[in-house]
């Protein structure tokens, strides 16, 4: 599920990655062996999106086959407007349900998470921010009323940190809370766990898993995930 699932959400993104990132999984392999933190080789980004979450809908309605059952089921999971690899991975570990060994954020109290959402900022939050008119929220948490933040390679340099202190500082403004993932984290299920839940507390939500052998199934999906976007298993 979990490949299935990053492959949907890289045509609903705004990125591309390149053959040999993604193609391996149709022979049932993973990439070569290379560092665990090492960027996805060749990424495109702000790419226009190579369809719309509609379109893939339609075409799951055509299918009946038991072949493409997986593809129905992620079609239901899957979420558009993701910007990078990253954050796919982010949204495949916190959002899928608990069953396919995700953390079941997607639909806290009714409200669908959001990828990339855009925040417009008060006055008091454009102050705040060193003059930032709105922030835009990796991963959206309406029920929560937070913004899960993926920090990448990028979020390293000296001026993205500055940038990103005074977008945070803009959305404390706002009441929105941040929560902020490092590469790292990525590849630690208890870190991301906390992480859900404080989403589901926050969100008024008690945090129970309700499937047996669930650190199994995590450490299936991450690595799952992990594969379809080029990176060897954890």
């Amino acid at each position: 599920m979990g490949q299935v699932v990053s492959l949907l959400m890289e045509l609903l993104g705004t990125y591309s990655l390149p053959p040999e990132s993604t193609v391996p999984i149709a022979h049932g392999e993973y990439p070569n062996s290379r560092e665990a933190n090492e960027r996805p080789r060749m990424a495109r980004y702000k790419c226009e999106p190579a369809t719309a979450l509609k379109e893939l809908i339609k075409v799951a309605s055509w299918t009946t086959s038991s072949a493409d059952a997986t593809f129905r089921q992620a079609v239901k999971l899957v979420e558009p407007g993701s910007a990078s690899p990253g954050e796919t991975l982010v949204y495949g570990m916190l959002a899928l349900p608990m069953r396919y060994g995700g953390l079941g954020c997607k639909m806290l109290k009714g409200r669908r998470v959001r990828l990339n959402y855009k925040i417009d900022f008060t006055d008091d939050a454009v102050h705040i921010s060193s003059g930032m008119p709105y922030a835009i929220s990796d991963f959206y948490v309406p029920a929560a009323k937070t913004d899960v933040e993926y920090n990448g390679f990028g979020h390293e340099e000296h001026d993205a940190r500055i940038h990103d202190g005074n977008r945070n500082n803009g959305l404390r403004a706002m009441g929105v809370k941040v929560i902020v993932i490092h590469r790292g984290q990525m590849q630690d299920i208890q870190a991301l766990e906390a992480v859900a839940r404080t989403l589901h507390r926050d969100a008024g939500v008690r945090f129970r898993y309700r499937v047996k052998g669930y650190r199994e199934l995590q450490g299936r999906l991450l690595n799952e995930l992990r594969a379809a976007i080029g990176l060897p298993p954890v």
